[in-house]
Parts: C-alpha cells; sequence; structure tokens
C-alpha cells in the first residue's frame, strides 16, 4: 500500500475537506509552489457523460414519496455515513448505510459522507442529494488528500453526472452546512450519530423504525435482485463443492473454502453479505463460527452459511452441511434428515395471512419431536414444546427465520407486532434455517451425535398464494447432496 501524506487543512468533519490520519512524520509530498503549479497544469480537459437514470432510481423515488407520506411537515436527514476506521489510517471497504441506499439507489458505488434531505413542501418533500462533489486538479485535495484525493481513490462522480444516475436533485457538501436542524427535523442518527439533535431522541426512532417497516414487503425491483443474489450465491456453493479435494489437503482448509467461495462473491456480486461460515466437524455447532481456521476433514460434515451481495447490496444467505468426503455416514444422515423435515415443514405452511412466529413453532414441532424419539429429552415431546419446558432448544437455541434483502438480517428495527407477530404478506422475502447442534461434550447425547451440526437454509418468497423457495434450486435432501458432490468432483 502506497503511503499516505498529511499535507490538507483540518476542517469541519461532516462538510469540509477531512483532515487525513497519517502522520507528518511520513510525508513526503512536496510543498513548493513549483510543484503546486506543476502539478495542477497538463490536464485533458474533462468531458463528462451523463448518464441515464439508473434501473432503481424509480422505484428509490416511490420509497421516498411512501417515507414522505409518514412524516407531513417534517424535514428527514438519511446519510450515507462514514468509512469505519479498522486501524490507524485504513478503514473497512465503504459501505453506504442500508437506508441511504434504499432510498436513493445509490448503492456500492455511493459516496461516504453524503446526506439525503427530504425538505417539506406543499406537495409533501422536495428530496435532495448533498455529496463532496469532486475537486478540480488545482486543488491541494487532488493529490495530497488519500481519503478523498483522486489520485489516492480515483475520480468520484460530478454533481451533474449523479443527479443524472439517481434522478434526484444533487448539491455540493458544502451546502448541507445550511439544512436548518430545528424541531422539524428527524436524523436517521445510527448512520451519522454526530449530526446535531433536531427534533430528539424518540421522532428519530420512529424514523429508523418506518425505514424497517417499509421495507418488509419487496417491490419488484428488490425481489429480482434477491433471485440474481440467491443465483449468484448458488454458484459459490459448487465452487467450494468442487474444490473439498484441494481444501481436506490444508490444515487450514476452512479458509480454503470461505475463500473459494469469497472469489466468487467479488466476481459475481459487490462482497459478500457477512462474514461465511465454513464450520467443519465440531465447529459446526458454533453458530456463527467465523475464524474458519480450520481442517476439513474427510467423514466429517462441513456447514457453509454464506451469501453473496450484489452491487445493489442486496444478499443471499444460504446454509447447506455437506459430507466432506461425499458420503453422509447413517448418523449423520439421519440427524440432516430431521433438520431437513423440520425446514419443510415450517416451509409448507407459509402463505399470505398466517403469523410469521409460527414458521418457527412449526419447525420446532418436528425437532421436539425427534430429539425425544431418539431419548435425549426428560420430557415427551408434547411436553418439551410447552412454554414453561422447551428442553429441545438446547440442540437449536436460534430462531428458525428472519426477513432477509438489503441487510441480511433486515428491517431489524421494525416493531415485534410487525416483525415476530406480523401476518405475512405477497413480497416479504425471509430465511427458513432450522438446525440441530450436538456440542462435542454434550453428555445427554450419544458418543456417536457428538459434535454433529446441521443446518439447512433456505431464501423463501411468499407468493400471493402460497410460497417459492428461491434457493430450490441447490441441492437439498441427503440424496441430493451426495449426487451433487459425486457430480462435482467427476
Amino acid at each position: 500500500m502506497a503511503e499516505t501524506t498529511a499535507e490538507t487543512t483540518a476542517t469541519h468533519a461532516n462538510t469540509e475537506t477531512p483532515e487525513p490520519r497519517a502522520t507528518s512524520n511520513r510525508s513526503t509530498t512536496p510543498g513548493s509552489d513549483a510543484f503546486r503549479d506543476y502539478i495542477g497544469s497538463g490536464w485533458a480537459e474533462r468531458v463528462d457523460t451523463l448518464p441515464p437514470a439508473r434501473e432503481q432510481a424509480r422505484f428509490a423515488a416511490e420509497r421516498r414519496a411512501r417515507l414522505s407520506e409518514q412524516f407531513p411537515g417534517k424535514r428527514l436527514v438519511i446519510p450515507s455515513g462514514a468509512p469505519k476506521q479498522r486501524s490507524n489510517d485504513t478503514d473497512y471497504p465503504y459501505r453506504a448505510h442500508s437506508a441511504f441506499s434504499y432510498l436513493t439507489g445509490w448503492a456500492s458505488d455511493a459516496e461516504p459522507g453524503a446526506y439525503l434531505v427530504l425538505e417539506p413542501s406543499d406537495a409533501g418533500h422536495e428530496s435532495t442529494l448533498y455529496f463532496r462533489e469532486r475537486a478540480g486538479r488545482d486543488s491541494d485535495e487532488f493529490y495530497a488528500n488519500p481519503e478523498i484525493g483522486e489520485f489516492w481513490i480515483g475520480p468520484r462522480p460530478s454533481l451533474e453526472q449523479v443527479a443524472s444516475d439517481l434522478a434526484l436533485p444533487t448539491r455540493g457538501i458544502a451546502e448541507f452546512d445550511s439544512v436548518d436542524f430545528d424541531d422539524t427535523t428527524l436524523v436517521l442518527r445510527e448512520a451519522d450519530e454526530s449530526l446535531p439533535a433536531g427534533a430528539g431522541d424518540g421522532g428519530d426512532a420512529d424514523l429508523a423504525r418506518v425505514l424497517s417497516e417499509m421495507r418488509l414487503v419487496k417491490d419488484a425491483y428488490e425481489i429480482e435482485q434477491m433471485r440474481r443474489a440467491v443465483a449468484a450465491t448458488a454458484h459459490g456453493f459448487d465452487d467450494v463443492v468442487a474444490d473439498f479435494v484441494r481444501s481436506s489437503r490444508h490444515e487450514r482448509g476452512e479458509r480454503l473454502v470461505e475463500g473459494v467461495f469469497n472469489t466468487r462473491a467479488r466476481l459475481d456480486g459487490n462482497t459478500v453479505g457477512y462474514d461465511t461460515i465454513a464450520a467443519s466437524g465440531p465447529h459446526a455447532c458454533i453458530l456463527h463460527w467465523t475464524r474458519n481456521d480450520g481442517p476439513v476433514v474427510p467423514g466429517d460434515l462441513i456447514l457453509l452459511d454464506a451469501g453473496i451481495e450484489l452491487d445493489s447490496l442486496y444478499t443471499a444467505d444460504i446454509t447447506r452441511t455437506i459430507p466432506v468426503n461425499g458420503t453422509f455416514t447413517e448418523v449423520q444422515r439421519r440427524v440432516y434428515e430431521a433438520v431437513r423435515e423440520a425446514a419443510d415443514a415450517a416451509f409448507a405452511i407459509v402463505r399470505p395471512g398466517i403469523r410469521f412466529r409460527e414458521i418457527h413453532q412449526t419447525a420446532m414441532q418436528v425437532i421436539a419431536k425427534r430429539t425425544a424419539e431418539w431419548g435425549l429429552l426428560p420430557v415427551t415431546a408434547e411436553e418439551a414444546l410447552e412454554a414453561d419446558n422447551q428442553q429441545h432448544r438446547r440442540y437449536m437455541v436460534h430462531g428458525t427465520s428472519h426477513h432477509l434483502g438489503i441487510d441480511v438480517h433486515d428491517c431489524a428495527k421494525a416493531r415485534r407486532e410487525m416483525y415476530l407477530d406480523g401476518v405475512l404478506e405477497p413480497g416479504m422475502v425471509f430465511t427458513i434455517e432450522p438446525g440441530l447442534y450436538f456440542q462435542p461434550d454434550d453428555l445427554t447425547v450419544p458418543v456417536e451425535m457428538r459434535g454433529i451440526g446441521v443446518r439447512i437454509e433456505d431464501d423463501i418468497l411468499v407468493t400471493a398464494d402460497g410460497a417459492e423457495n428461491l434457493s430450490a434450486g441447490i441441492p437439498r435432501t441427503a440424496d441430493e447432496v451426495e449426487a451433487w458432490y459425486a457430480r462435482l468432483q467427476a
């Protein structure tokens, strides 16, 4: 990585040129007038071509109109958010706040530190996007600021280009200082906690809640993006299975599994939608195992929980559990098929009009039944399902479903009565992901079951009269999984 320079002017954190985080003892950038004159001259004239409005622009406009109806007379400020520091003067890869992308259509290419402002008007609201337009090549920023300078991060778009691309009026970031943060102003505060208080936390929380609840039902653009994300993820799963022989030869084979999938994510999408879980052997019993530093041992199962995020930021979230050598043992198959039975039972009831929580309840009936049959519970399955008992949950402590979309755990700030107790509607997208996890030191299970972890996760779309499993094309039954392995290893 090239060294950075500290040659710039310290200014306001939000709207003026930020000071780089490099230290002056490493700066070698010349400061002479001769250098400034020379580096600022001799450049070809820019010819900016204005792009047509992107596909999602009209959907974003419709979403802003719906949001406007919820907050008449209120000024709404939705920040894109700033880069997040990884260490010293390096940042994590930038990702705009999901609500900002949802309302603007600006996604993987969004500029950090931008603000969408919905200003109240007689027609409802007038929307304006404020962002840091590119600096001229005669400015110090051009070459001396590694955080935003064109020499360092490449050219930024012009105000006119973004306005055309997003079909949204734009202004330079300096003009954002004129936005009034009075008691009519609501801010999506989690995206930028440095902004003035405006109307205060109560109204800000309402804004965050409404934005979450708006995303519970996906529009046509979102549904198509979910289909594409699932299709890309299916290719990534194929890549992993095809590479199992190589992965099983390395002492940290889980890293190879993770890397193979992440390569597909970068080829067919923006990145992964969340840290890939490549959990082999007993690691599959650790629900969020993301260290991925263990071996991939033939004879074990590997639980792969992974999803590709597209450039639109919509992501899949899929899990398959696969025998590393391509064949389930009798015990592995028994556990696997019990989990699939729970998943299938849950999917079978999905239709408009049922409550979201019924999906989990249905899956748990199967989990309780099977663990009781295997002699793992101190009570009957019926007794375990009583609210005061729940012994079967020892082997599956997580929920069965969560909403999915531009966030992997989408709509997280929606009210309980809209989420867990909400009624399903066409256009909702969520996961169904039961599992069974028998810890290696769990004395309540037979020795031959210890260290086995199985999860099957699919992405489900509610339709007008039922549901569609968007990820059904990725092998699911034990027989299908074995045939999948054999085909890709042939």
